[in-house]
């Protein structure tokens, strides 16, 4: 549109000045796409979806369409029910409620729970003590801290085969230790009898994932005011007291969610064991996932096998649900 717009004095010609139009210009397309909360949402959450679709959703899916199959290699098998679950153990209304079908499975599930029970509380023993020590203020504490992290940080095969070099009947270097100090007369069977291999696997457990439970819980240690251990200090409490009254109380909600991890990991523990001992001497050592593996892949049984692997999904829901309702709780008081 054009508007006059008069000039000077005398017989100075009118100007026209182009205006623009009344109106918004409308934004590019893109731009319209980006400023959309909804879109912009979901183009970002699209890739994770994917992945966690191909990598974990539709393996679980496919699991459980093989536990519920007559599935094995070289044969697409058929829906069998829950027949595969039936051969583990069966549930009646009568005592004992559990009846082992599978002698194999009622060991590899009491030595699941064992390994578990016994190496989380050895780790958050010793995670809390190495965490109340790398807590105070002393020189070197930041290389200290580093160096901790190295039994977390290198690969669990690797490591693994370093313990059971350390734990071979010929050339164990804890025998010699042992027999120059006097401590023994004979070699120690660490690997090759049943008592000493699970105590050596839980050994190796603590010793990998004490780290993690350490760094975790100094990270809540960092958090608590230490006005709180002075005044606690002032009124005549020694150092077991501050800690029980004072630190431990403020420190339960992480060590909490500590144990639930950890609990998660060791109870679908597979490498230490499978490289360790692979499930021996005569089954002893075996665990729910060295024994799904066994059936599943060395014997092509993969029905079989993931009914195994299944079997410790509701276990770990319970363990899980009952910890985080505790967890719940002491958010609550």
């Amino acid at each position: 549109m054009k508007n006059p717009i008069a000039g000077g004095a005398g017989s100075a010609a009118r100007v026209e000045v182009a205006l623009p139009r009344s109106g918004t210009a409308q934004p590019p397309r893109l731009e319209r796409i980006l400023e959309n909360e909804r879109l912009l949402a979901a183009a970002l959450l699209a890739p994770t979806v994917v992945l966690l679709g191909a990598f974990i959703a539709y393996p679980f899916v496919m699991g459980v369409w093989f536990s519920l199959s007559s599935i094995s290699v070289g044969n697409p098998g058929e829906f069998v029910g829950l027949r595969n679950f039936q051969k583990l153990l069966s549930l009646r209304l009568a005592w004992p409620p559990v009846v082992w079908n599978d002698a194999i499975f009622k060991v590899a599930f009491l030595n699941t729970c064992f390994y578990t029970f016994f190496a989380t509380i050895f780790k958050l023993a010793l995670g809390m003590w190495l965490a109340l020590l790398l807590n105070r203020h002393f020189r070197g504490k930041r290389l200290v801290r580093a160096s901790m992290l190295l039994p977390f940080i290198v690969p669990t095969v690797l490591s693994t085969f370093a313990w059971r070099w350390m734990f071979d009947p010929t050339f164990s270097v804890l025998n010699w230790l042992l027999y120059q100090t006097g401590a023994i007369t004979s070699k120690v069977p660490f690997l090759s009898n049943g008592d000493y291999a699970m105590w050596s696997a839980i050994v190796v457990n603590t010793w990998r994932g004490m780290p993690f439970f350490a760094i975790t819980l100094l990270a809540g240690l960092q958090t608590i005011n230490p006005d709180l251990h002075e005044a606690a200090s002032l009124d005549g409490a020694n150092g077991f007291k501050r800690f029980w009254n004072v630190t431990w109380p403020l420190l339960k909600p992480v060590t909490v969610v500590v144990v639930v991890f950890s609990i998660i990991q060791t109870f679908s523990d597979f490498q230490l064991i499978y490289v360790l001992t692979g499930g021996g001497p005569a089954n002893s050592t075996h665990l729910l996932a060295t024994y799904a593996y066994q059936i599943g892949v060395a014997t092509g049984l993969l029905g079989e096998g993931a009914a195994i692997s299944l079997f410790m999904l509701p276990v770990l829901f319970v363990v899980v649900w009952v910890q985080l309702r505790y967890l719940r709780r002491l958010e609550g008081a």
